[in-house]
């Protein structure tokens, strides 16, 4: 199995505190996510911060509409400075995702680091460079904009 590496890098005009606030809520991760996957969280996580062992239930749609379920862990938790969440059962063979932190003059800056790999062998590879890699590719420029949405960058105007 070859994994397939993602990073992005993204500034947020938040505080530190704003940002983990946010992130660090299950319960935002529909907010960010294309409408097109059908994204629903199973588990009830509203009013709920991330921690170590949490196990997250998702039905999620990314392909004709076909319902998928997917269950991640909250494997890794340090406060302010990063999270890691990893597929348990779902359309991945792996998927390791981790959230950074790290607060900036002005705001913070995010970084995603993200490793996953699509199941069933040689057509699981097929089906990544024909649709895989392009909808995990699509998903993260959404919630780019997204959140460049959300927490825009107020211009100085003097």
């Amino acid at each position: 199995m070859r994994l397939k590496e993602i990073k992005i890098h993204q500034f947020l005009p938040l505080s530190l505190d704003e940002a983990w606030d946010f992130f660090s809520s299950p319960y935002n991760l529909d907010e960010i996510t294309p409408a097109d996957m059908c994204f629903e969280i199973l588990s009830d996580v509203k009013d709920k911060k991330m921690y170590e062992g949490m196990v997250i239930q998702y039905k999620i749609r990314p392909i004709l509409n076909i319902p998928l379920d997917w269950v991640t862990e909250i494997t890794h938790v340090k406060e302010k400075s990063h999270f890691v969440d990893e597929q348990r059962f779902g359309p991945y063979a792996f998927w390791h995702h981790e959230h950074h932190f790290k607060a900036m003059e002005g705001g913070v800056k995010i970084e995603d680091i993200l490793h996953y790999s699509a199941p069933l062998g040689l057509l699981g590879k097929i089906a990544e460079v024909l649709y895989v890699d392009n909808k995990v590719k699509q998903i993260f420029e959404y919630r780019y904009q997204k959140l460049n949405e959300l927490f825009p960058i107020k211009e100085n105007k003097q």
